[in-house]
Formats: structure tokens, C-alpha cells, sequence
């Protein structure tokens, strides 16, 4: 009989072996090296106890959220390795991975004590806590590609990330409603597919149904109800499938075991979700594994089946021959089972089933003691990872990119020498070029596949050969955007046009300053070194180059630029700026700002008699604002656009400003404020209108004033009316 279908499975192999896993976990340092004296040596588990007492003095004090000890999270991320039989240098780096990040506790000091391969992977696995990002998804992609990047140098990183991960999500009752959902749709999807893409598929299931019941509690339990209604009905049925196929490999004489295979929720919901299927039809498919001992038993196993149930036409893969990319081997075939139930049949031998469950892991888990490096299994993987990084133009486009990996749904196609490539589902042609090469996919003009000639927007289908066509001087086309897949080749065709853009931007920069520095009766090549090189040092930029191409992608405005290096005070000039100034666009209202475009920020909405800031943001020139507005970010972070403005001695023109009036709820109030508002001079841009407390009404107004005295004027005027209860300036 199957086991339930509900359960999450630990690594069948391992799970008899392991005490950790038959009772409820104990944070008790000495059960786990207990453990650990199974399969390491005494000096080892002496060195791991080493690392547990340091990482507990250096977590003195802290608590998690639930209110326990925070030395029990790293305990409880070693325990899980343990149960992979990782080796001691990983288990350490487990016990001590947040001390960098947590404490005070620096890289050096873990290295002078542990060693320089533990500090490596404690600090691979540290967050970027000491860097100010602009948004929490910066700060998220960036320390993702800090991880991920270590984990091409040691693939120990990655699992030390997992297991921390898995902790996290098996306590996560304990962390705020938001802060759940959040923390599940990372988990969905970032770490479970990378557990997958690795073949640790217990992990992966694990992250799946924990993320899949905090992120969409809701429908995982409509799900759970539908699967225990139908799972009475079908136990009958799968257990005589069962024995007719352990009774047909009997008759044949071949050793093997048969079990039937768990569906877990997340599965269940998902191909629901992505193929559309109604439960029914998703839950009717029933699943069993063969285990048998050779790979040329794997195929007679094959022809067992055939023989004693009908195969469906164009189901049956064979992942033996062609593997997964994670190393996934196994045949897979779909049958047409008793009273014309469809059954799927996965036949792998059992170092097959050992990869299918832990895959990378299973390395350490059953090899324990070699020291090779079992990152060759997803050297490709990792390979792509290191030249995404190249070229992706920041953290989030990189992280973007991988996340497209990350679900790949594998095509197999060959090259015309015969080597398979693995894509994602629904690659092109050009996916297929930038997987050989990048300098192919960016000189690719034509394809053939099976010998036909096609257009590079082609999709691909397993088996196909295809054979790419370039031409000296070929370049990538922005509208291959719209087609490809694979992250490989979307940061491939985005890095050649992004570098492609800064030579152009960097003559448009050039040409730009050489104008603006013409008015001083200079150009670049006349400019004094030092002064240059003062000015590149304090926009904390790498050469000319970056400076000019920042000019000419409107990063900076030349015109400031070209003061600052020249030395000059900004004074007020005799020419006119343009500006947004009410009714006056021609006349001069910020000393300073001569002959660049002029906004006031909607915002903060600055008037005369203000004191104001200003920054330069592309595209819209220089912005002012209110000096306490909270837009303007800090002087420090933003120094290299901050200017330094005032208002002229008798700015002319009107400017908008807001102001909120709370009045009596009475007919014809809006009418008394508005003639108030006119008398003073002033017109009424716009107003809104709000119910507050029944008998209050809240009127916002946006009006144009000429100053700051003007706008006291009609202020004052409105206190002076009876039915006005507050008036305030906004924002405050």
C-alpha cells in the first residue's frame, strides 16, 4: 500500500539510517555529534563542537522570533547537513553562517580561527548588510548574487543556503502575516528551483509545501480536502497495480522493487495552474517507481510493462540516455492501467534513485570521505551563472535572469557534431547559438534545423539538429528580446545593445561638454589634470569615459559639469532660464540654475520664501524642492546631483501650492472658501472633497500663490471664517 500521499518524504535511502529524522528534533549539540561520529572522525567532530561554542558565545543573548535561543537556528542547519553526510568544514560553516552577518564577528577573525575555507563559506552565505540599496528587492538580488556567485567557487555554499532556508521555512509560524508571504514566494521562487536544478528533490518538496501553505493557505487547503476524499477510493486500485507489476518482474526473474509514488500538494496545484487541467483529471493520473539493480535491466523492466499494460503514444522519455540537466536519469513511461486509469511508471536503478533524491548531496551522502568535486554535475549551470554576471547591467536584471533558468522544462536538440544541448521549453534558434557561444548567438543570421532552413525565431522540439548560421559582422537585433527564453541569451543580447548604447552615449557626452566647456574657451583636451581627476574622485567615477558616457545617457548635465570642472561660482547671470513658473515661463525665479530646464517637485511644492534644494534627475532637469522634503534622499548618497539653489531677489509668476481646510459640514461651505481664496488673489487649481467624522468635511486645494507672505495672506483670511475649524500647508 502507498504511503500517504500527504506526507512530505524525506531521502528514501537514508531515511531508516538517520535517528535525527525518527524522533522530533532535540536541540541538543550532543545528539547531533553523536550523530556525527557515525561517519567522521573523532578530530572532526572535536573541531565541529569547537565551531558550536564559538558560534554560541557569539549568539549570546539573541533570540529568534519564536522566543528561543538563537543558537538553536544554526544547530538545526547542521543537523539537516548532517543528514546529507556532509563533510565537517561544511558543518562548521553551518553552525557559525550568521555570525558575520549577526554579530560582531568579522571574516578575519572566523578565518584565523577555522580556516580559510569555513570563513569563505560563512561569508558566501552572508547577506550584504553593510551597503545602502535604494529598494529591499535591490538589496535582495544583490546578496542572491553574492550567494550564487560563491556557489561557482564552492558549491558547499548553496547547500549551506538550503538547509538555513529549510529551517526558516519549518518555523516561519512564528513571523508576521506579510513577512510569511514574503518569505514564501522567495522560497517558490528562488531556492526550491534551485534545489531541483541541483536534483535535492526532498529538499525541494520540502520548500514547496511549506512556501505552497504560507504563501496560498487558502487553496492549499481546498486541495488537501479534495486529495483525502479521493485517496480511499484510489488505495484499492494502486495496491493492485502494484502487485501485478511486482508479480510480472517475478515471472521474469527480475530483482526489483516496486512503490508507488507520492504526489504532493504543490505538484498537484501547479500543473493544475500551468496545463490548465481540472483536479480530476491532474489526480487520476496515478505514479510508480521501479527500482532494479543494472541499466540494461532498466530497459527489459521496460518491455515487462509494455507487455502487461498498453502504452500511451508519445509519453515514454528516456532520461538514461539523454539525462536532465540537474543529472535526473530515469526512463518514464504512461500506461493505460485497469479500468482505463492512466498510470505513470518511472524505472531508474538504485544509484539513479539516489541522484533522483539528493542529487549534488548525493555525493557527500554516499561518498563520504573522497574529496572530488561534485560540482561537475552542474558545471554548465554554473558556468552560465558566471557569464550572466558578466553581462547583466546590475543585481535585479541578473537575479531576473536566473529565475528564467531556474524553470527550464528541458528540450533536447544536437549540434551537427552530435553533442546535445539542453534548453528550456519553447527555446529558439538564437537560445540554442548564445548555448554554444556568445560571440555565435550574437553574429547568428540564419539556422537550419534538420537540414531546412529556418527563421531564428523558430521554436525548438527535442531531437531536432540544428546547425547556426553567422556572417562577419552580424549584431544582435533588440526584437530578439520578444522571443528567446533562456537566460543566457536575454543577458547575451542585452549586454552587446547596453554596450552598444554607451559608445554611443559616450560621443553624445563628449560633444555635449566640449559645447558647454566652449563657453568658458575650453575643451577636454585643455581642462588642467588635476582638477579633472579631483572632479572623477568625488562623483566617485572610473575614468573620463564613465563621466562623459553618464553626460550622454543624461545621468549628469553637461552645463554643471562643465562649472565644477572649470572652477567657476554660479552667479547670477543676465540670461533667462527656462522654467515652470505659472504664467511667467521666461522669467527668472532660481538664481543659479541659468540656462537649464526648471521644475518644482508636486511633492513638496516649493514657493517663494521656502528654503529649498534642488538635484538634477534625467529627463526632467533640475528638480527643487523644499529643503525638508524627504525626496531629496540624503546629501551624502545623492552628492553628485544635489545643487545648491536659491530664489532670485524678486521672482516673479505664480506657483502651486497645496493647503488643506477642515470646515463644518454645512450646504454651501465650499462656496464661502472659494470666493475667501479669490479675494485674496489667488486662483484654484483643483480641490477635493472628503467626509470626516459625519459633520467635518476635509477640502484639499491646490492654488497658485505668489510667496510664502502671500499664501500666509490667504490663510489668514480663511481662519477668519467661522465655519473653517483647522487650515493647515501640505505636505507638513
Amino acid at each position: 500500500m502507498p504511503a500517504d500521499p500527504l506526507t512530505v518524504a524525506p531521502p528514501g535511502a537514508r531515511a531508516p539510517e538517520s535517528p535525527l529524522r525518527a524522533e522530533p528534533p532535540r536541540y541538543l549539540i550532543s545528539d547531533l555529534c553523536a550523530y556525527l561520529e557515525s561517519y567522521l572522525p573523532p578530530d572532526q567532530v572535536r573541531e565541529f563542537y569547537r565551531a558550536y561554542l564559538f558560534g554560541a558565545e557569539a549568539h549570546e543573548g539573541q533570540k529568534r522570533k519564536s522566543g528561543e535561543p538563537y543558537i538553536y537556528h544554526p544547530v538545526a542547519v547542521a543537523r539537516i547537513l548532517a543528514e546529507m553526510r556532509m563533510d565537517y568544514k561544511c558543518l562548521m560553516a553551518a553552525l557559525l553562517h550568521d555570525v558575520i552577518e549577526d554579530t560582531d564577528i568579522a571574516k578575519a577573525e572566523v578565518a584565523a580561527d577555522f580556516g580559510d575555507d569555513v570563513a569563505e563559506l560563512v561569508d558566501g552565505v552572508s547577506k550584504l548588510s553593510q551597503i545602502d540599496f535604494d529598494s529591499r528587492a535591490e538589496a535582495q538580488a544583490a546578496s542572491l548574487q553574492k550567494m550564487l556567485l560563491a556557489m561557482t567557487r564552492d558549491i558547499r555554499v548553496i547547500l549551506i543556503k538550503l538547509a538555513d532556508r529549510l529551517h526558516n521555512m519549518r518555523t516561519l509560524d512564528a513571523m508576521r502575516p506579510e513577512a510569511c508571504r514574503r518569505i514564501s514566494r522567495e522560497t517558490l521562487e528562488i531556492y526550491a528551483p534551485i534545489a531541483n536544478r541541483l536534483g535535492i528533490n526532498w529538499v525541494r518538496i520540502e520548500l514547496e509545501e511549506l512556501g505552497f501553505e504560507h504563501h496560498w493557505p487558502w487553496r492549499r487547503r481546498i486541495i488537501h480536502r479534495a486529495v483525502r476524499r479521493t485517496h480511499g477510493e484510489r488505495v484499492e486500485m494502486v495496491g493492485a497495480v502494484e502487485r501485478a507489476l511486482q508479480e510480472a518482474l517475478a515471472q521474469e526473474g527480475i530483482p526489483g522493487t516496486v512503490e508507488g509514488r507520492r504526489k504532493h500538494l504543490y505538484g498537484i496545484y501547479r500543473k493544475m495552474r500551468d496545463k490548465h487541467h481540472p483536479f480530476e483529471e491532474v489526480i487520476d493520473v496515478s505514479a510508480f517507481r521501479v527500482v532494479v539493480d543494472r541499466v540494461d535491466t532498466c530497459y527489459r523492466v521496460l518491455g515487462v510493462v509494455h507487455n502487461l499494460y498498453k502504452p500511451v503514444p508519445g509519453r515514454f522519455k528516456d532520461y538514461i540516455a539523454i539525462p536532465k540537466a540537474n543529472g535526473y536519469q530515469s526512463l518514464h513511461t504512461v500506461l493505460v492501467g485497469p479500468q482505463g486509469v492512466q498510470i505513470e511508471v518511472q524505472i531508474r536503478t538504485e544509484d539513479m534513485q539516489r541522484m533522483a533524491e539528493s542529487g549534488i548531496a548525493a555525493h557527500w551522502l554516499y561518498k563520504s570521505g573522497e574529496e572530488a568535486n561534485p560540482a561537475a554535475l552542474a558545471a554548465d549551470w554554473l558556468q552560465n551563472l558566471l557569464e550572466m554576471q558578466r553581462e547583466a547591467g546590475n543585481s535585479v536584471e541578473f537575479l531576473e535572469n536566473v529565475k528564467v533558468d531556474l524553470f527550464p522544462g528541458e528540450v533536447y536538440v544536437f549540434t551537427p557534431k552530435g553533442r546535445i544541448i539542453t534548453l528550456k521549453r519553447g527555446a529558439t534558434v538564437v537560445d540554442f547559438a548564445f548555448a554554444i557561444h556568445s560571440d555565435v548567438g550574437n553574429t547568428c543570421v540564419a539556422a537550419r534545423v534538420d537540414h531546412r532552413l529556418v527563421a531564428l525565431n523558430t521554436v525548438l522540439r527535442s531531437g531536432q539538429r540544428v546547425e547556426i548560421i553567422n556572417a562577419p559582422g552580424a549584431k544582435p537585433n533588440a526584437s530578439w528580446l520578444n522571443f528567446v527564453t533562456t537566460g543566457k541569451a536575454r543577458a547575451g543580447i542585452r549586454s552587446y545593445l547596453k554596450n552598444l548604447k554607451q559608445r554611443e552615449a559616450l560621443g553624445l557626452g563628449k560633444r555635449l561638454l566640449n559645447a558647454e566647456l566652449s563657453v568658458f574657451d575650453l575643451d577636454l583636451d585643455q581642462l588642467e589634470t588635476p582638477r579633472l581627476a579631483a572632479y572623477l574622485d568625488e562623483a566617485k567615477l572610473a575614468g573620463l569615459d564613465a563621466l562623459l558616457v553618464d553626460i550622454g545617457l543624461g545621468n549628469r548635465l553637461a552645463a554643471l559639469v562643465a562649472r565644477r570642472l572649470v572652477g567657476g561660482e554660479l552667479e547670477e547671470l543676465g540670461s533667462e532660464p527656462r522654467n515652470e513658473a505659472k504664467n511667467h515661463p521666461n522669467r527668472l525665479a532660481i538664481r543659479g540654475t541659468e540656462g537649464m530646464v526648471v521644475s518644482f517637485a508636486r511633492c513638496c511644492r516649493p514657493i517663494p520664501g521656502d528654503t529649498i534644494a534642488a538635484q538634477f534627475s534625467p529627463g526632467r532637469g533640475i528638480v527643487v524642492h523644499r529643503s525638508e522634503c524627504r525626496n531629496l534622499g540624503s546629501p551624502e548618497r545623492k552628492r553628485d546631483r544635489r545643487l545648491a539653489v536659491e530664489w532670485a531677489s524678486e521672482p516673479e509668476g505664480e506657483f502651486s501650492t497645496e493647503i488643506r481646510v477642515e470646515i463644518g459640514n454645512r450646504r454651501g461651505a465650499l462656496a464661502v472658501v472659494a470666493s475667501a481664496i479669490a479675494e485674496q488673489g489667488s486662483n484654484i487649481e483643483t480641490v477635493v472633497s472628503c467626509e470626516k467624522e459625519g459633520m467635518t468635511t476635509a477640502l484639499e486645494f491646490v492654488i497658485l500663490v505668489r510667496s510664502r507672505v502671500h499664501l500666509a495672506q490667504i490663510m489668514r483670511r480663511l481662519r477668519h471664517i467661522p465655519l473653517v475649524e483647522r487650515i493647515i500647508r501640505l505636505p507638513r
